[in-house]
């Protein structure tokens, strides 16, 4: 057993993201830490529908650009409700605009343990 395997033991983690195979690669790294998947949800209203609903997640990963739209909204709405936020990008970090570049930001590709990380340093919003 890696150090890695039960490091997000117990914890939701929503990701909203668009690719669909960016998306399964995400949620096995996510499941292979002992969390649990809440999604993928690749629309940017579908995911504020979700967050609005007010549904117990401990974190989210959110892809910066969803179909030519920035994820902005809906991390808005998880910091409002102190869920930690996690961007992803396969871009720098002049993707994401300055008002967003305090959050945690993981660059595409990226790897489990880099993952697992991110998510444990991440602070609620």
């Amino acid at each position: 057993m890696t150090e890695q395997e039960n490091a997000l033991d117990g914890r939701k983690i929503l990701v909203v993201e668009d690719d669909y195979l960016v998306a399964l690669a995400l949620a096995d790294m996510l499941q292979a830490a002992g969390a649990e998947v809440i999604g993928p949800i690749s629309e940017i209203e579908e995911a504020l529908s979700f967050v609005e609903e007010g549904k117990d997640v401990d974190a989210a990963i959110l892809d910066v650009d969803l179909h030519g739209q920035k994820s902005y909204p809906v991390a808005q709405a998880l910091a409002a409700r102190h869920i930690r936020v996690v961007f992803a990008t396969g871009y720098g970090e002049e993707a994401v605009d300055q008002a967003w570049r305090a959050y945690p930001r993981l660059q595409k590709p990226f790897d489990e343990h880099a993952l697992v990380n991110v998510l444990l340093s991440a602070r609620p919003a």
